[in-house]
């Protein structure tokens, strides 16, 4: 098969998460099912069991994008120079800076926590 057949039959959809397409009838029925459903009664077979080695290597918040929002604040001149002297005057400075208030944050939340 040449690569211009293979590109003739793709069929590209595009999905917006905040308008989705309405439910059929057959998916609302199957939603219906499911939610009747007891926790007791779901078939966990096909799912493996997670063992310790599974979660080993797991590192929290490896796929978690949390939503940026553009703000203006006002730094100390020597606080904003650390920064952007620590990046090689490269952009970045402001991810470091975020970087460092995050961590702040967490063990913040670790201790009300």
């Amino acid at each position: 098969m040449k690569d211009d057949d293979t590109k003739a039959k793709l069929v590209r959809y595009e999905f917006d998460p905040t308008n989705p397409p309405p439910l059929t009838d057959e998916q609302r029925e199957r939603l219906r099912a499911l939610d009747a459903m007891k926790d007791e009664d779901i078939d966990f077979s096909d799912i493996p069991p997670l063992t310790e080695d599974f979660w080993k290597n797991a590192v929290r918040g490896k796929f978690y994008r949390p939503v940026k929002k553009q703000v203006t604040v006002r730094l100390d001149a020597d606080v904003l120079e650390y920064f952007k002297t620590k990046q090689d005057g490269k952009r970045g400075y402001q991810t470091a800076i975020n970087a460092a208030l995050r961590k702040v944050f967490e063990e913040e939340m670790r201790k009300a926590g």
